[in-house]
């Protein structure tokens, strides 16, 4: 079994504060496809990201560490979107509306799929929110972070960023 992959500590001798722990998946398991549109319209298809490394984040607005991990996805989107890497929030459960207003409140401006009747969650190994998965550029979810995490930490970034081609 592997073991999690901790990022390197800020500060010598203390944990890792922004990244603890990506939970690497051995197996590799396929992941799920899906098509899902954002509150704007936009369609969203894992299938159509494949040849890249994709961020894909489970999460809803009433869930605390999934509100309090959303800025540092924004500023990891906004490192990302130019480095050949995907990210999305997919939302677990809620409404058009009120995931607009989450993402205006916030001023998020990654993609944030909807799965309002949580068909697609269903189909990942994950026990709660936020779980977060990194799937390869082939398609398979190499690794899983359940709970909040600092996503813009620059050590868990270049894991993901390790796996473009």
């Amino acid at each position: 079994m592997l073991a999690p992959v901790q990022a390197a500590a800020d500060t010598p001798g203390e944990p890792a504060a922004a990244a603890e722990l990506l939970d690497p998946l051995p197996e590799k398991p396929a992941a799920p496809v899906f098509e899902l549109q954002g509150p704007g319209g936009d369609t969203y298809s894992l299938a159509d990201m494949q040849g890249k490394p994709v961020i894909v984040n489970f999460w809803a607005t009433w869930c605390p560490p999934c509100r309090a991990e959303m800025p540092a996805m924004q500023r990891a989107w906004e490192t990302l979107r130019d480095q050949g890497v995907m990210l999305l929030g997919v939302n677990v459960g809620e409404s058009e509306a009120d995931v607009a207003a989450f993402a205006e409140q916030l001023d998020l401006d990654f993609p944030l799929p909807m799965d309002t009747d949580m068909s697609v969650s269903q189909q990942w190994p994950m026990k709660g929110l936020p779980t977060t998965f990194v799937v390869d550029p082939q398609g398979r979810i190499v690794y899983r972070a359940q709970g909040e995490r600092e996503w813009d930490d620059a050590a868990l970034l270049d894991l993901v960023r390790a796996l473009r081609r």
